[in-house]
């Protein structure tokens, strides 16, 4: 997901609440009893949403309800839950009034195909530029208008937010991104040239373009989160500052700490 915006506290007087569920027999259940202890209600009637799942649902609740704007207070019923709070179905109210909150902006993806259509997508973790066939891919990269790099040849290459450096990034060697840097990391995947290129950390503030230096005998994709787009010629990724999305997290399980904690896990 894209950097911290500000974090403090969301008070809420008597929140109105709905609850979105992964599917899962865990999570199904969950919100069952939730069900049976608050009054819940339509995400669009509500305050606050509930989303019960695992890192990769919250993604999806995110992305589903970006337009109305509504804080979203997950709760842990995946596996690692790294963006969510832990599962309680008591005191869910005193909770959401208690909770921290961060505000994120996602990373505006544009994409260019090789039958020449534009294609426009946004991601709160990771934009990533990857080869489609056996061999690596070719990609030059520019900065603010600055080519960095005149070849890149990998199996990919990322943008990915502090929050996102945890994810995908953090598996391709990427640096851990602390909340309040205001910076984006620039990761290769499986780089052969530069051979000891290990990638960049750029201003939040960067225009990055990538472009496929051979789009004809080596294919690329491009992700945008879970939004994929194929035989890819160039992509120009920047923050959109237009669009944010609040996560509230429980006061002892903040966000924050844990990207910072993430820096020093063995």
């Amino acid at each position: 997901m894209a950097k911290t915006d500000s974090v403090g506290k969301h008070s809420f007087s008597s929140p109105r609440i709905a609850c979105v569920d992964s599917g899962s027999e865990r999570a199904r259940t969950s919100r069952d009893e939730l069900a049976g202890l608050y009054e819940l209600v339509a995400p669009e009637e509500s305050d606050v949403i509930v989303a019960l799942g695992g890192d990769g649902f919250v993604l999806h609740v995110v992305h589903q309800y970006l337009h109305l704007r509504r804080p979203i207070f997950g709760m842990n019923c995946g596996t690692v839950g790294f963006l969510l709070n832990v599962y309680r179905s008591d005191t869910l109210i005193e909770r959401i009034r208690a909770a921290q909150e961060v505000t994120l902006h996602p990373l505006r993806m544009t994409a260019k195909t090789m039958d020449g259509k534009v294609e426009e997508s946004l991601a709160f973790n990771e934009v990533s530029i990857l080869r489609r066939t056996r061999q690596q891919a070719n990609v030059r990269i520019s900065v603010d208008g600055i080519v960095r790099i005149a070849l890149l040849a990998a199996d990919g290459v990322m943008v990915a937010t502090p929050t996102g450096s945890t994810a995908y990034n953090l598996s391709a060697r990427g640096p851990v991104i602390p909340l309040e840097s205001n910076l984006l990391a620039l990761t290769p995947v499986s780089p052969f040239r530069p051979r000891h290129w290990r990638g960049a950390l750029l201003s939040h503030t960067s225009v990055i373009e990538f472009e496929n230096l051979d789009p004809h005998k080596r294919p690329l994709s491009a992700s945008a989160d879970f939004k994929e787009f194929f035989d890819i010629v160039s992509v120009k990724v920047l923050e959109d500052r237009s669009k944010l999305v609040k996560l509230l997290f429980d006061p002892d399980h903040s966000l924050e700490e844990r990207v910072r904690a993430e820096q020093f896990a063995s």
